[in-house]
């Protein structure tokens, strides 16, 4: 039998996309091949340029990042136990999300952040990023604390997420 290639993308409302992820302890040939099928399920998608475990049912601090969509291997960011220790500026912006197929929402994020993470190698990186990739990057460590662009919007906003979300989940579109 062939081992699957592209993963599951968990939507909202399952449970593992609410939690706070477990910190990943040791970088191993298991967590290679979850990056290897995280990045393979992010660019099948056509449409994405980030993927946190969370949304594939792995509750571990990782998330791959792609502005590029393919086009560029350099694009490509892996981030393993991020964290953001400092952040300034703000804008607000129109983002999509792969667990929310169809719907964008205005959210408020830093412009500018300093970025704490480890490579695939282990090794510490801290480093200066703003603009579109710095919204990403704040965009898939809320993921990985269990905040998800619904709980980013205003209370009459998320009713109205919500019903669309029932309306197509009864059409067979969710």
């Amino acid at each position: 039998m062939e081992e699957k290639k592209i993963l599951d993308i968990y939507k909202y409302g399952d449970d593992v996309l609410k939690l706070k992820a477990a910190e990943v302890k040791n970088i191993d040939k298991k967590i290679a091949r979850l990056i290897d099928l995280m990045v393979g399920t992010m660019h099948s998608t056509r449409t994405g340029v980030g993927l946190a475990a969370p949304q594939v049912g792995e509750s571990l601090q990782l998330s791959v990042i792609d502005l590029s969509q393919g086009h560029d291997e350099k694009e490509l960011v892996v981030l393993i136990n991020p964290e953001i220790l400092e952040e300034e500026g703000g804008d607000m912006d129109d983002e999509g999300c792969l667990s929310f197929p169809g719907l964008t929402v205005p959210v408020r994020r830093s412009t500018h952040i300093f970025l704490k993470t480890m490579d695939i190698n282990g090794k510490e990186i801290k480093q200066e990023i703003e603009g579109y990739l710095a919204r990403v990057i704040q965009h898939e460590i809320d993921h990985l604390n269990g905040v998800l662009i619904i709980d980013r919007v205003s209370s009459l906003r998320r009713q109205i997420m919500k019903k669309e979300i029932k309306r197509l989940q009864k059409n067979g579109e969710w």
